[in-house]
């Protein structure tokens, strides 16, 4: 069983490109077997997008997404605030379409794909970090990736963070609380919550 979240170099490739207003831009993304949610943009990243869009302030300083996948968050990001971004995912195909999609969208200049689980090979601080975490992966990929922000963000840096409840956002607002000091839910949307704390 392939998972969207693990490499399979052999999994078989069956592309597919569609376009997608995000940030009030249209967007191309071309996608692939092996990646979440090859046929659209899912609703938690959209949600996500729009209400980091939506912050009548956002920290200076670059962006970092967690688990980029195809890149749909960071390159909307890249595009709407003119900021660079920093993406890591794990999944090498994954990674491949994001550097692709962000040719396509024109911000490849503004955009760096790292293969990383977590932080691992994340270097520097930011100001501020979107993620909208694996969660298949499960609760241990989940939890490091909103635990380890803090230091990974400038004083002052934000984290916002897209889970459904059924699938543990009130947990994940109790470890951003007793790791940041404060945490909010910026918006509850169909089962989802943007989840934000600031360091």
């Amino acid at each position: 069983m392939n998972h969207y979240y693990t490499n399979d170099p052999d999994l078989e490739h069956n592309e597919h490109t569609f376009d997608f207003e995000l940030g009030g831009h249209n967007l191309r993304f071309t996608t692939d077997n092996g990646v979440f949610s090859k046929h659209t943009i899912d609703y938690g990243s959209r949600v996500l997008i729009e209400t980091v869009l939506d912050q009548p302030h956002l920290p200076a300083g670059d962006l970092l997404d967690v688990g980029c996948g195809y890149g749909p968050i960071g390159i909307t990001l890249a595009k709407a605030l003119g900021r660079n971004v920093v993406m890591s995912d794990v999944n090498k195909r994954a990674m491949a379409l994001a550097e692709r999609n962000a040719e396509a969208n024109g911000v490849q200049a503004q955009t760096k794909i790292v293969e990383s689980s977590a932080y691992d090979n994340i270097d520097g601080q930011f100001g501020f970090i979107v993620t909208n975490p694996p969660v298949r992966a499960g609760k241990s990929v989940v939890s490091a990736i909103i635990s380890g922000a803090f230091a990974h963000l400038v004083d002052g840096g934000e984290v916002f963070v897209v889970l459904q409840k059924k699938q543990g956002a009130p947990s994940a607002k109790k470890l951003l609380d007793q790791t940041f000091g404060n945490v909010d839910v910026l918006r509850k949307d169909a089962g989802y919550y943007i989840l934000h704390a600031e360091k």
